[in-house]
């Protein structure tokens, strides 16, 4: 009866599911026979009976062959059968029905570039367009697929111009210029271009990424030199320079450049991260830079508070071996994001090897509310319990911990150490005996 109940559950969740969408504005004034013909379908659309949708929804046509949500729908269960020519058709008629209807229209878009029919989806994406300016980067994209390189790269720079620049664009930018190949052509027209506009940053940006890409190193810093003399107020030159003074060892310029790139409006996150990650590998290579580096990642975190961020510097301080400041770094993290395990684990972690008991106990009990099958959570509140002497209390949660252990002789072996001192603590001396010829039997495991 539970599995029964339990299966009735989800079979209503995914009718719900379909119904996302719908509304009595879809339907209007429809009779009860299409309506339960309609609802029919989608219920069935739900579990995947793809073929009883289409049924169904045919019965509607029956009723109403006007209403362009049974069209729409017929083009997803064409699509969900790979029945592309199907589907289209049934989409194109809900779309000459409901022009207005922008949902319509994205789900021609998407099957046509599923298709890889790339002049019709960007039809469909110009049409998309005219209401919701978000679809220009998928029309670049849609460009570069369809090898319209030019208009792709002209897509590009009319975003960087209007939005900024991001690092999705840029690495789009850059694949481009590998398909072309034709670098020479290409430098020569950027620099035509810079010769008849030199105010255009980003010609010389794109220039610097060529150069760059070719390993052209020093005509790569030469451009980026020539773009800060006519442009001194460029945010988007530091993106290419703090990597060249690096590259030189010029760190006290890299880090100016740097400070300009994190307090810039006009540069992505994704961009800044890099920087920083840069940075990262550049000190843990060359001594003598922790200072700078607390300087610009301090920075960073004035303006992106995000807990990628602290976790990339707690990581790094933790593989430089400072795990007070790693610590900081991780705790400041899983205030912005407590339901990251990877962090809530590396926190903990870090907690007990600094004897921060207390709070690891503390810690380890708010994420087994999140985690509740994680058994490192019930192995490390365990750790924490004994080193605070409350050695039943590590019994009792080290005992439930091993419940959800499945295949890690590892961390086996760890629970039963626990347990074993957690016994000898309480004078359960032959529990602690077998806690720890079990740990000794899997060691030998281990090393077979």
């Amino acid at each position: 009866m539970l599995l029964c109940f339990f299966s009735l559950g989800l079979f209503a969740q995914e009718e719900q599911n379909s119904l996302q969408g719908i509304n009595e504005d879809d339907l209007g004034n429809v009779t009860d026979e299409f309506q339960e013909n309609f609802f029919e379908a989608l219920k069935q659309k739900g579990i995947e009976n793809y073929e009883k949708a289409i049924s169904a929804l045919e019965k509607c046509l029956e009723t109403d062959s006007e209403k362009a949500v049974v069209y729409f729908e017929l083009g997803k269960n064409y699509k969900a059968l790979e029945e592309f020519d199907r589907a289209i058709e049934n989409y194109e008629k809900a779309h000459e029905l409901a022009p207005e209807k922008e949902s319509v229209l994205i789900g021609i878009y998407h099957l046509y570039r599923d298709k890889k029919d790339y002049e019709k989806a960007i039809a469909s994406v110009k049409k998309l367009l005219e209401s919701d300016k978000a679809y220009k980067e998928d029309l670049a994209n849609l460009y570069m697929l369809n090898e319209d390189y030019e208009l792709a790269l002209e897509t590009l720079d009319e975003l960087d111009k209007e939005s900024g620049t991001s690092s999705y664009r840029t690495e789009m930018r850059r694949q481009i210029y590998a398909r072309t190949g034709n670098t020479d052509a290409q430098i020569g027209d950027l620099e035509k271009d810079i010769q008849a506009d030199p105010e255009n940053e980003q010609n010389y940006l794109n220039l610097i990424y060529i150069y760059s890409n070719q390993g052209e190193d020093e005509l790569a810093f030469e451009t980026a030199q020539e773009l800060l003399a006519t442009n001194p107020g460029s945010d988007l030159v530091h993106l290419a320079l703090y990597k060249f003074y690096l590259n030189r060892n010029e760190a006290e310029s890299a880090v100016n450049s740097m400070k300009i790139v994190f307090e810039s409006e006009e540069i992505d996150y994704d961009s800044k991260f890099k920087v920083l990650n840069d940075f990262l590998n550049f000190v843990n290579e060359n001594e003598g830079y922790d200072a700078q580096l607390k300087e610009v990642s301090e920075g960073l975190i004035k303006t992106e508070n995000t807990p990628e961020l602290y976790e990339q510097l707690g990581k790094f301080y933790l593989k430089n071996e400072n795990k007070e400041q790693a610590l900081r770094y991780f705790e400041s993290g899983l205030q912005q994001d407590s339901g990251n395990f990877e962090l809530v684990k590396n926190t903990l972690l870090l907690q007990i090897k600094v004897r921060e008991n207390e709070k690891a106990l503390e810690l380890s009990r708010e994420a087994q509310e999140t985690f509740p099958a994680q058994p490192i959570l019930y192995l490390l509140q365990g750790v924490a319990l004994n080193e605070l002497k409350k050695y039943n209390d590590a019994k009792e949660i080290l005992t439930f911990g091993l419940d959800y252990l499945i295949d890690d002789l590892r961390m086996e072996i760890d629970f039963y150490n626990q347990l074993s001192r957690a016994c000898q603590e309480l004078g359960e001396n032959e529990k602690a005996a077998e806690f720890r010829e079990k740990a000794g039997e899997l060691i030998k495991k281990l090393e077979e």
